[in-house]
């Protein structure tokens, strides 16, 4: 387990770029499975999630490897292997994502239940369903979901609620079905732009996305292609709102401003000063103001980023409210942002913040991937030292090189071994 230690109190000030988006990655390595040929993906991030998902492609037969730092070339034959392994797609809940491509390319998937971060039940069901509307035969049988269909067929899907990992599966799988596949109330978020660019850059025939309704119309193959994919939208916020806790001045290059809108704004709600520079994102911070979050899919405010900011309210001026509309288990932060001094009460969904004038270093644990870098930015503002356990069970999933990333504004940040060597006793004194 990868520890680390924060000595807070230091602005960051300087210019740092963002790295590829982890979420458009993972589907758009999945997506390769639907291709023949070779591949070459950039601005891939290396993190921990990308080399899983690499790993599961290679248990499937694909030949997939790093290039260089962020490139990975995929080689796809005409059949892959049907069944994924179960130790790795257990592991990472993206990993789901290869079922399917493998459904539509070869007629029969078997794939695990999948595992990932405990942030709420996040059901398979509307991938399920979706598929089974495509014509897929589905049973469970010892932890694996299994599909037949000698070809899918298109379809009207409606989905329950606008799920961005079940949009992605369907469209992933309609590429390749007979017929034209309309999904009704479909995610809109950036990463589905992205993943669609890929597959019509690929041969598909897909209208509509960014939009509630995606048309695909069905084509008999895919070529493989080389794309770039988008800067990585999360990141782009955390490093935002690490300047602005830590109440430094921080430009941040590579974002997609529209990306980041719902971000920005609630930012400046809060008092910090926010300026779009042709291509990047200025970020000063002020005395952080109040502000109340409401999480929703996209364009609303994204879940993804509700724990960044309860660290920063925590330091608001007055009582702010945070109503959590998307997971029903994201507030796993909030009982260790509390062992460093913050004030926050739980209702259900709902976290009431009553802001503090300063925290104070502990030792606390990320519970997962945005709580780990949510008690991050805490402890570049919280006096004295903090030491945040498990980095690399859940931080380096998600984010490429953060530590050095803040390292470079001017945070404190080292690495280490023995936990009491930062909380001896001498030291508490």
């Amino acid at each position: 387990m990868r520890r680390i230690k924060i000595r807070g109190g230091n602005s960051l000030e300087g210019e740092v770029t963002v790295s590829g988006s982890k979420n458009s990655a993972l589907p758009i390595l999945a997506a390769t499975i639907l291709t023949s040929g070779t591949n070459t993906i950039t601005n891939i991030p290396d993190l921990l999630d990308v080399k899983t998902m690499i790993r599961v492609l290679r248990a499937l037969g694909v030949i997939a490897e790093y290039q260089e730092p962020n490139s990975v070339r995929v080689s796809v034959n005409h059949s892959v292997r049907r069944v994924a392994p179960y130790d790795l797609v257990t592991k990472m809940r993206a990993s789901f994502f290869v079922i399917g491509p493998i459904l539509a390319k070869m007629g029969l998937a078997k794939v695990p239940l999948p595992g990932g971060c405990a942030i709420g039940s996040r059901p398979v069901d509307i991938h399920i369903k979706g598929l089974k509307a495509l014509g897929a035969e589905v049973t469970q049988e010892h932890g694996f979901i299994i599909m037949k269909a000698d070809r899918l067929k298109g379809s009207r899907v409606y989905m329950d609620f606008p799920s961005v990992g079940a949009t992605e599966t369907i469209m992933m799988a309609a590429t390749l079905a007979e017929g034209e596949t309309l999904i009704e109330n479909a995610a809109k978020e950036p990463e589905i732009v992205d993943l669609a660019n890929y597959l019509i850059k690929a041969g598909a025939q897909i209208s509509g996305v960014g939009t509630e309704e995606i048309k695909i119309q069905g084509v008999s193959q895919l070529k493989a292609i080389e794309y770039r994919i988008i800067p990585d939208r999360i990141e782009a916020g955390t490093l935002m709102i690490a300047s602005a806790i830590t109440g430094g001045e921080v430009v941040v290059h590579g974002a997609v401003r529209e990306h980041v809108d719902s971000t920005i704004n609630k930012l400046r709600e809060a008092n910090s000063i926010v300026k779009i520079e042709g291509g990047s994102i200025r970020v000063k911070g002020g005395k952080t103001k109040a502000v109340n979050i409401k999480t929703l899919p996209y364009p609303g405010f994204p879940t993804d980023m509700q724990p960044q900011f309860t660290a920063l309210l925590s330091l608001g001026q007055g009582t702010s409210v945070i109503n959590e509309t998307v997971f029903e288990n994201r507030f796993m932060h909030v009982h260790e942002l509390r062992r460093m001094g913050a004030e926050i009460s739980l209702e259900g969904r709902t976290a009431i913040i009553s802001g503090v004038k300063a925290l104070e270093g502990a030792p606390v644990k990320s519970r997962d991937l945005r709580a780990g870098a949510a008690l991050i930015l805490a402890g570049l503002a919280a006096e004295g030292e903090s030491l945040v356990e498990d980095i690399d069970g859940h931080i380096e999933r998600g984010y490429e090189f953060l530590d050095k990333k803040l390292c470079a504004l001017g945070a404190n940040i080292e690495e280490v071994s023995n936990i009491s060597a930062v909380y001896e006793e001498d030291n508490l004194k």
